[in-house]
């Protein structure tokens, strides 16, 4: 089977390459370029079109005998990543780039030049499962619940799941490291990124933001949850709800975003007791287990990476709109951030949270 890799030059695609070798697939890396040329490596050396991360999965590549390739899809990830993110953000939502960019160009783009090279399945070095039962297949989380990512895999294509392959789903980062170091890759002690890949190492996204022209950095009124003026904000892109940190207000009481309006364009905060709560207004973008419940049914939900999974009934309204109830307060539900559904260990599908209720 010829298998297209995803190679970022990280250890994770380093070694999800090297187990398909080792199966015996017929591999070719592929390293995508997702800036044009003027602005490469402005992010810093682990953007991934930076020269490091190139020479890295192209070092890579060679060490463990397969060809490697560069495609550039720029003008795709600006279009689908970079421009949602910043429209998001001058909406007064919080996105989650990686959801986007695991969908549209990881699973969207790259999974269409993998056909046009003749590949069969496309795979990537992401800590998640898929398994198959009666031919079908289904998205499962990590063995590994520390390093689990099925919450950023929520917005796969269903029909190409059966043609997704990630060799790290049963594995450690301890294990993945020790094979890397075993065989001598360079990308052994490269640490992992945990920031915002089109950001520079360590940056604020607001610098971002800013740069490129987001509209959300008009100044306005920070208000309580009475409405009344409490201070200036800086502009709705420079907030999340639930954010307590760098809100300016000199009191010697915790304060957090509570609501983001960015039509009044006002930034309301309150108290914790203000930001926890048990009802959202969610649209469904994928769905992977079945169809999507036409009646109230039950799920465990994840509010945001790292999140707990906690029961919450999800209660369809018209098309893909719906309320989702949970049983326990949360904190700070995020409009723009995706809920994803699990039914034990399996993906059921992700949805937007379009509005903080109850």
């Amino acid at each position: 089977m010829r298998v297209v890799v995803a190679m970022s030059g990280g250890v994770d695609s380093t070694v999800a390459c090297l187990k398909l070798k080792e199966r015996g697939e017929e591999v070719i890396g592929i390293t995508m370029k997702t800036w044009p040329s003027e602005e490469c490596g402005q992010a810093g050396d682990r953007a991934c079109c930076s020269l490091e991360a190139l020479q890295y999965a192209r070092g890579a590549a060679e060490d463990i005998g397969v060809p490697h390739y560069v495609t550039d899809l720029s003008r795709e990830f600006i279009s689908d990543v970079r421009d949602h993110f910043m429209e998001e953000y001058a909406r007064g939502r919080t996105p989650n780039p990686c959801i986007y960019c695991n969908s549209r160009m990881k699973f969207g783009h790259l999974m269409r030049k993998a056909k046009e090279l003749g590949a069969d399945a496309v795979s990537t070095g992401h800590y998640a499962r898929i398994t198959f039962s009666n031919g079908e297949p289904f998205l499962r989380e990590a063995l590994d619940s520390d390093r689990d990512q099925s919450y950023f895999l929520c917005g796969i294509p269903k029909d190409e799941m059966a043609d997704i392959f990630f060799p790290l789903g049963e594995m450690t980062k301890a294990e993945v490291r020790k094979i890397a170091a075993d065989n001598g890759f360079m990308s052994a002690d490269r640490k992992s990124s945990q920031d915002i890949c089109f950001t520079s190492p360590g940056s604020d996204y607001r610098k971002f933001l800013e740069e490129k022209g987001c509209g959300g950095f008009i100044p306005g009124d920070m208000v309580d949850t009475s409405g009344r003026i409490v201070g200036k904000h800086r502009g709705v892109g420079s907030y999340t709800v639930g954010q307590r940190k760098g809100l300016g207000l000199g009191l010697h009481f915790p304060l957090y975003v509570t609501a983001i309006d960015n039509v009044r364009n006002t930034v309301t905060v309150g108290k914790k007791e203000h930001v926890m709560k048990t009802k959202i207004r969610v649209k469904v973008f994928n769905w992977l287990l079945g169809e999507v419940p036409r009646g109230p049914s039950e799920f465990s939900v994840r509010i945001r990476h790292g999140a707990k999974k906690v029961p919450a009934v999800f209660s369809p309204v018209s098309g893909p709109e719906g309320f989702l109830d949970f049983n326990e307060k949360q904190f700070a539900p995020t409009p723009g951030q995706a809920a994803v559904f699990y039914s034990g260990d399996i993906v059921a599908g992700g949805a937007w949270i379009e509005e903080v209720l109850d």
